[in-house]
């Protein structure tokens, strides 16, 4: 009997997978729904508790689908798991893997059930590129028949427009929502801030780093979704101006000058990857000390009435993030 082979995920932008090999054992989605939780957590015990499972299971199980691909996931330390490019590279189709069984599922209860109308949607520029093109696609899929507009802006003029009754439900940053009174969200996406590194900066030669430490380095900064004044604000309380090098409104830019040693960055895990555009690798470090997190959510008024076609996109992204949450 002849057996299928595993080809590992392929992403030619970047270093890829070791080469193709024949796999004795399947990998299983209990195997990917762990490491998901592991890597998100960036513990063990914090992925066990996610999952209401032993640590010895989490850990098991990361071991397995480490043998099976042949590569390490992670970089084990005291204070947990540092996920390592291989790893980043295998989270992205991982994540994917079980959004795509949380939509064969919802498209097999649905069944020919058919929603039509429109859908106004709103989005930020930070969620637009790393959060919405894949929620989206999906929606699309599952829902054909519903017209879908779409508008990136910033999240105080979102809130402004859903208010307003012209935009049906956001994407956004809720951290700082405004009309908390007015607007209602729902949360899927917690990111913290972490310091980026060019692959050869002192400070990742450091075991741990302090906000101190950040605040004596020259500074990148996005200035999009109030990602400015989170990092200036940290930086402000030592006393003195952060040394501000560059400010961008775009992350590539943050990733290529990070990489070539323009300086650092403070940024949510969220838009983290390993590698620059130009192939420069980017180190990503946590800071000791109280950093801020992002909240990436779903924003829509409170009290409106809510299209059938809002309600099916609130309701795929419910069922995306208990997928992987399990």
């Amino acid at each position: 009997m002849r057996h299928a082979l595993w080809r590992g995920p392929r992403v030619c932008a970047t270093p890829c997978l070791p080469p193709s090999r024949t796999i004795a054992r399947s990998i299983t989605l209990r195997q990917i729904r762990y490491f998901v939780a592991a890597a998100e957590q960036g513990t063990v015990s914090g992925a066990a508790h996610t999952l209401s499972i032993s640590q010895s299971a989490v850990t098991e199980s990361i071991k397995d689908l480490e043998a099976i691909l042949g590569v390490s996931l992670f970089q084990r330390h005291a204070r947990g798991l540092n996920i390592t490019p291989e790893g980043q590279q295998f989270l992205r189709h991982a994540q994917s893997i079980l959004a795509e069984v949380s939509t064969a599922t919802r498209l097999m209860s649905v069944g020919d059930k058919q929603v039509s109308g429109s859908l106004n949607l709103g989005v930020t520029s930070l969620t637009a590129g790393y959060v919405l093109s894949d929620i989206l696609s999906r929606y699309r899929r599952l829902n054909p028949e519903v017209e879908v507009e779409a508008i990136e802006d910033t999240g105080e003029y979102l809130e402004h427009l859903l208010i307003g009754g012209e935009l049906d439900v956001a994407v956004m940053v809720t951290s700082n929502l405004r009309n908390t009174l007015a607007l209602q969200a729902e949360i899927f996406e917690v990111s913290p801030f972490r310091l980026w590194l060019p692959i050869d900066h002192p400070l990742g030669r450091q075991q741990s780093i302090t906000l101190a430490d950040v605040a004596q380095e020259k500074l990148i900064v996005l200035d999009v979704d109030e990602m400015e004044n989170e990092a200036v604000r940290l930086l402000s309380a030592f006393g003195k101006r952060p040394r501000i090098a560059f400010r961008t409104r775009s992350v590539e830019a943050v990733r290529s000058l990070v990489a070539t040693g323009a300086g650092v960055a403070l940024l949510p895990d969220l838009v983290y990857r390993p590698w620059s555009l130009e192939g420069d690798r980017i180190n990503s470090r946590d800071v000791s000390g109280k950093l801020p997190v992002v909240q990436v959510g779903l924003v829509w008024r409170r009290g409106s009435q809510i299209s059938e076609a809002t309600r099916e996109f609130i309701a795929l992204t419910q069922a995306r993030q208990a997928a992987r949450d399990r």
